[in-house]
């Protein structure tokens, strides 16, 4: 077992991994990212974020501007319930039955209103807005968004480069999800969690933000990787292991025994999958492999050049919902317009004007975005990669004399991955 055994396997089981680096040791001993993707370009963390997060509220501790055992309501004008402790919002004990919403402009008045229904500490439940109240006390005590708080006591001595946090409507950043790095960053994040002999973490917040502080194990066994405990922010692993995680298959995991850490990215459904394969193939034979990442291509659409042109209407486009405020390639499709050109092809909807220059069998890169389309017969496939995340749409267009029938879909979401079915006819 090795790089390359964990490489094929991952391509064969896996819907996509985006990119990896492994360290062993403290030296890379694999890197590599599929075409489209690239190394060097900020990728979309999801709830990887929360070990950042959890990073930040350490520094605060350390800097005596927080305690873990400090009341919320403390730090938040008495609002929430008393029994509700900083260390329960970093281990995700905060006592709710089901994870509270964030509505509205004041996300953090939503998370204080939400009822406590089990004591704080005796329940366990994976909370996404506990997060984001962590990261608004530390915003607020620090007077600093987060990337600006970490940027000289993280970012800058691990070698970061430009770190891009989503902010909420009140100008926080959200703390639960929403940063974007590097594949080599998040790998020199988990280094860091691993050994850390110039003292940049506050002394003691590795040991005590990865050991396990709540049992999470529900019973399940269809998800081993998340039923072996939590820390703060952070997942505990089979093997001893400990990881950060974001959806689709944000990884940086640590192996201490072994000396390791796995970083990866990746657009998958099958998380669990991930693991089982690095379990699988990593740990005994982590060994340097240059050739193992030398050729690696997500797959492209074959088939033929353009076999119908022009530009086609939808008579009737969906709206965009007024409150969705997601970038349109993770929306509901609201196609108005698509023109059909060799080797172009130019979508209007709701958000604007999107060009996708496409070539048959290979991926054309187009700034944030990749393309790869072909013809076969009278079905025309477009795919999308949206290449500072996971997401990846495909547009099926079957043409039909005057009539062009689109066919879009996801292949990861949270939500569906298919759509309905948008006509269009020839303008």
């Amino acid at each position: 077992m090795s790089v390359r055994s964990f490489i094929a396997a991952a391509e064969r089981d896996v819907d996509a991994l985006h990119s990896l680096v492994f360290r062993r040791g403290g030296e890379v001993v694999a890197e590599g990212a599929w075409h489209p993707y690239t190394l060097d370009r900020p990728h979309r963390l999801f709830s990887l974020s929360k070990s950042f997060t959890s990073t930040a509220a350490g520094f605060a501790v350390a800097e005596g501007l927080l305690s873990v055992d400090d009341p919320v309501a403390a730090h938040c004008d008495g609002r929430g319930d008393p029994r509700l402790l900083v260390r329960h919002l970093l281990s995700m004990t905060t006592g709710h039955v089901i994870e509270p919403q964030l509505a509205g402009r004041d996300w953090l008045t939503s998370f204080l209103d939400t009822p406590v229904e089990k004591e704080p500490g005796t329940h366990w439940l994976y909370n996404t807005p506990a997060t984001y109240t962590l990261g608004a006390i530390v915003q607020r005590l620090t007077g600093q968004r987060l990337v600006d708080y970490l940027r000289p006591r993280l970012f800058d001595p691990l070698g970061f480069g430009p770190v891009t946090w989503e902010q909420c409507p009140e100008g926080r950043d959200v703390a639960g999800w929403g940063m974007f790095a590097r594949t080599h960053e998040i790998a020199r994040f988990g280094q860091l969690y691993l050994h850390d002999p110039d003292g940049i973490l506050p002394p003691g917040w590795a040991a005590e933000a990865t050991r396990t502080q709540a049992d999470n194990d529900d019973g399940g066994g269809d998800l081993p990787d998340w039923n072996q405990g939590y820390g703060f922010q952070f997942w505990r692993c089979r093997h001893n292991a400990f990881r950060g995680d974001g959806a689709f298959g944000q990884f940086c995991v640590v192996i201490p025994d072994r000396d390791v850490v796995l970083a990866m990215t990746a657009g998958t459904t099958d998380m669990q999958r991930v693991l089982d394969l690095a379990w699988e193939h990593l740990l005994d034979d982590l060994a340097p492999d240059p050739d193992a990442t030398a050729r690696l291509v997500l797959p492209a659409v074959p088939g033929g050049p353009s076999a119908v042109e022009g530009r086609f209407v939808v008579a009737a486009p969906r709206q965009a919902h007024p409150s969705d405020w997601r970038p349109s390639h993770e929306r509901v499709p609201t196609i108005r317009a698509v023109t059909l050109a060799p080797g172009r092809v130019v979508f209007e909807d709701a958000a604007g004007t999107q060009e996708h220059p496409y070539e048959p069998g290979a991926w054309v890169p187009n700034g944030a975005t990749a393309a790869t389309g072909a013809w076969e017969g009278n079905v025309f496939t477009l795919r999308v990669a949206y290449v500072d995340g996971p997401f990846i749409r495909t547009y099926r267009c079957e043409a039909d004399g005057d009539e062009l029938v689109i066919h879009p879909s996801d292949n990861v979401s949270f939500g569906p991955t298919g759509y309905p079915a948008v006509r269009a006819t020839r303008a």
